[in-house]
């Protein structure tokens, strides 16, 4: 078939990548502009286009999609489908009714479920045992479009956002390609989606990261893996900013405040919780790089007693 693709992450590249050896016709590959990054605020091109180059694939960076000539250029061009995978805008009406065969979306979830921006950072962080990818026919509405094929996928104890991500991509690609199969066949029936069932899965930013010592343990360790590797998990000892990178629940008790460190030893630090202990594996100080509890013990002083947090 004869496809438009848009998507701009690393979690497209595989949904890229399979679809161009796949014998599909890529018309044009449709990311976000190029955006300033890193200290000295050059602009950086996203990853989608870097690879649509390499492939030798036309690329589209519109300020606007809602603009009438960039409507117009993909009406010229003729798909049969709109392949949708984190593009990071929502589609007008005049894009969706376009390609004959519809825009097919891939999401990281088991929709209804993890509806939104971060699907595969909330499954985590409500310490959900599985989740999954599912492709869906869009329309108007948030992920709200009828389901096509959807397949699930079990969340590791020791995964984070950005491991599973990977995993999630790469049987993503998969899928769409059957997805696809199946829409040139005519035997992917679309299923409207259970709207009582749907759960929101919301953007999240850097004010997410505070840990709350609060929570019981267990809650705080399935922040910090949800929210690693962006946009991370930090606390502050005294005056100083930790980021914490890994951490465990530890099957003990405490009456202490919540954040208040307990003890110190060579393998990690443990830290009192709203409900059990939390031992702290990996962190990064400020201005520091991240590095084993060990190492940090090496060359920093951390006093029991000290109550973590602002």
């Amino acid at each position: 078939m004869r496809l438009i693709f848009m998507g701009t992450p690393e979690f497209a590249l595989p949904s890229l990548n399979a679809l161009h050896q796949s014998g599909h016709a890529i018309l044009a590959v449709i990311t976000q502009p190029d955006r300033p990054k890193g200290r000295g605020g050059r602009l950086a091109p996203p990853p989608a286009k870097v690879m649509a180059e390499r492939f030798g694939l036309p690329v589209l960076q519109p300020d606007t999609i809602k603009d009438p000539a960039f409507i117009g250029h993909l009406r010229d061009l003729g798909p049969d489908v709109i392949v949708v995978v984190a593009f990071g805008r929502i589609l007008p009406p005049e894009i969706l009714d376009l390609p004959p065969r519809g825009c097919v979306n891939l999401h990281a979830s088991l929709l209804p479920k993890y509806r939104g921006a971060a699907p595969i950072q909330w499954a985590i962080i409500n310490g959900e045992p599985e989740t999954g990818i599912t492709t869906i026919r869009m329309d108007p509405g948030m992920d709200t479009g009828d389901i096509l094929l959807h397949e699930r996928v079990s969340i590791l104890p020791e995964d984070t956002a950005g491991s599973l991500s990977v995993r999630l991509a790469e049987r993503g690609a998969d899928l769409l390609l059957r997805t696809l199969k199946g829409i040139e066949a005519g035997d992917v029936v679309p299923i409207p989606q259970d709207h009582s069932a749907a759960t929101m899965a919301p953007m999240l930013g850097k004010e997410s990261g505070e840990i709350d010592w609060a929570r019981p343990a267990v809650m705080i360790v399935n922040r910090i893996r949800g929210l690693s590797p962006w946009p991370g998990t930090y606390t502050f000892y005294q005056d100083e900013r930790w980021r914490i990178w890994k951490a465990a629940p530890e099957d003990k008790m405490s009456d202490e405040t919540p954040g208040t460190i307990l003890k110190t030893g060579r393998e990690g630090v443990s830290v009192a919780t709203g409900q059990g202990l939390l031992e702290i594996l990996e962190l990064q100080p400020e201005n520091g790089r991240r590095m084993s509890v060990r190492e940090f013990l090496a060359g920093h002083s951390v006093e029991p007693g000290v109550v973590l947090g602002q």
